[in-house]
């Protein structure tokens, strides 16, 4: 069996559980949980995806992002994806959480923030193929020139829009 999360409502409140594909192919709303990850300097973490990966291959994100498992928490899977997908045990800080009607399905989004030492990062090669640092300008510059998988792109328009970049 795949990944099992917990089926949600318009207002995000648990109706059931369900297999994460089964919950795609069906349209059923389920909870995400993503981390903003910066340096010191205010820096933003950028990666992009492996060729091969299953969904978005080779798309870049400026966000670490999961679903969240049956009875988790959005904080914990956050750190939970952190870990997975970085190997950085850190604290996080809620910024946003939204409907979003993504490219595979829709699902409710909860952003975090973190603020990481970049020698801390240790990519996990099946999850990151590259990564880097951006200044906000340069990151404002990729979403243009590169292609960002759709839902973080949403995220990063959100974020502006509420003065945070």
């Amino acid at each position: 069996m795949g990944e099992r999360v917990e089926r949600v409502d318009e207002q995000d409140r648990v109706i059931g559980v369900a297999e994460r594909g089964e919950a795609v192919r069906q349209g059923w709303l389920y909870r995400m949980a993503m981390v903003l990850c910066r340096d010191e300097s205010g820096r933003y973490l950028v990666h992009r995806r492996p060729e091969n990966s299953s969904r978005f291959p080779g798309e870049y994100s400026w966000l670490v992002a999961g679903a969240v498992g049956v009875g988790e928490p959005y904080e914990d899977a956050a750190r939970r994806e952190l870990r997975e997908e970085l190997g950085v045990e850190a604290e996080v800080r809620p910024l946003f959480k939204f409907l979003c009607d993504g490219e595979l399905s829709p699902y409710w989004f909860s952003v975090y923030e973190t603020v990481v030492e970049e020698e801390d990062v240790a990519p996990d090669a099946s999850e990151v193929a590259w990564h880097g640092w951006l200044t906000g300008d340069e990151l404002r510059t990729a979403m243009t020139d590169w292609t960002f998988v759709s839902d973080s792109r949403d995220a990063y328009d959100r974020y502006l829009a509420m003065g945070m970049g």
